[in-house]
């Protein structure tokens, strides 16, 4: 009798691999090397967080399901932030869903307001998530490519919309650039995309991180803006909650069923634990990130003087938010081949800009958000040391 092997999915093979794992994997086989790949932040979550949580377990509510879209208290402690902090109203016009992480808040807005083949336009460079998570549902990522300094160009958006197109992506503080899109370019996408009947997804992970004269500002505030646009928030970022996984989404009231669909069926529900943290830590607000992110600007203006000395070797462009620098290397050497080499001759990890959707030039995306004051020198001069012998 034959044996026949089922067939792969051809869908998710053309998918792109990861690039976290493969640069976690080459970091393992490189013992001793820093990372500046990752994003993620230095410091933990607020110690409130951590000391609600001895009483957790004793009620039998601690062991069940919650409900679809959240526990109520963190409901309540999100409508607050979100007034507070992004002057969004939260009204019967919208709905609210703790995900975990707003990873999966993208894919469950996916899930909501896609079919097959449908077109998602997103700004280039873009996070490789989202690229992955448009590919997987059988739609087609339509990347936009951004000016020099990674500002978005208008008239390249309405170039990229067709009769297709479900949605336009914009993250503000960005990442990977770390570029910051002024309230005058997010309104103007926001109001192109109410005219053309399309979503606008915001997301904004990185609100709280912003530098100079830079500030975030959030679309969904906007009147009249909540029948197409979806936002997209995290604690892993601000709040030092990246292994807790959770996030948020802020969407249209007409996407609510749907998108419970979508929750019940992928996860249910997000872990109560990390939910009972989570009030907690936005009860603390953000002024615990705000405070934390002085050590971070620290690091960002050491590494920052060091790349700008090497204006023969690569170019900065202007970066004023999120914790990462996107830097173009004058080599012909790939993204991928130049950050393996950085990981194997000088033991420090960035990560290539293809991954990004950047496959025509040589990118490197530097994160500094884990690293503090003291080993951002290590680091710093081991990435400056490797450029310079790499590239000559």
């Amino acid at each position: 009798m034959s044996h026949r092997i089922p067939a792969v999915n051809k869908r998710l093979q053309k998918v792109q691999t990861p690039i976290i794992s493969e640069i976690a994997n080459l970091i393992q086989a490189n013992k001793g090397t820093i990372s500046l790949g990752q994003g993620v932040v230095y410091y933990p979550p607020p110690k409130a967080a951590l000391d609600c949580l001895h009483e957790f377990g004793s009620n039998f509510d601690d062991h069940i399901y919650t409900h679809v879209s959240g526990i109520n208290e963190l409901q309540t402690m999100i409508s607050k932030k979100l007034k507070q902090d992004n002057h969004i109203n939260v009204s019967d016009a919208s709905g609210i869903m703790v995900t975990a992480g707003s990873n999966m808040a993208f894919l469950q807005s996916l899930f909501a307001i896609t079919s097959p083949n449908d077109e998602i336009v997103l700004l280039r460079p873009y996070y490789f998530n989202h690229e992955m998570a448009i590919n997987m549902l059988g739609c087609k990522c339509v990347a936009v490519d951004c000016d020099k300094n990674f500002q978005p160009v208008y008239q390249n958006i309405i170039n990229a919309i067709s009769g297709k197109t479900r949605a336009i992506v914009t993250i503000s503080p960005n990442n990977p650039s770390g570029a910051v899109y002024s309230e005058a370019t997010l309104t103007s996408i926001n109001q192109l995309c109410k005219e053309k009947g399309i979503y606008h997804i915001s997301d904004e992970a990185y609100e709280y991180f912003t530098y100079n004269d830079a500030g975030h500002f959030s679309v969904a505030s906007l009147p009249d803006s909540e029948s197409h646009t979806i936002s997209l928030f995290s604690l892993s970022k601000s709040y030092g909650f990246a292994s807790w996984r959770i996030g948020y989404a802020v969407y249209p009231s007409n996407l609510d069923q749907d998108m419970k669909k979508v929750q019940d069926t992928n996860l249910i529900c997000a872990n109560r634990i990390s939910q009972v943290a989570a009030v907690a830590a936005l009860s603390v607000g953000k002024e615990y990130c705000v405070e934390k992110i002085q050590r971070i600007i620290e690091a960002r203006h050491y590494l920052e003087n060091a790349l700008s000395e090497l204006d023969n070797i690569c170019s900065l462009p202007k970066a004023e938010g999120a914790f990462y620098f996107l830097i173009k290397c004058n080599t012909e050497l790939s993204s991928l081949t130049l950050a393996k080499n950085l990981i194997e001759k000088h033991r420090i990890a960035v990560l290539p800009g293809a991954a990004f959707g950047l496959k025509d030039n040589c990118y490197l995306r530097v994160a500094y958000g884990a690293l503090d004051i003291n080993n951002i020198k290590q680091a710093t001069h081991r990435l400056i040391n490797g450029l310079k012998d790499i590239i000559k």
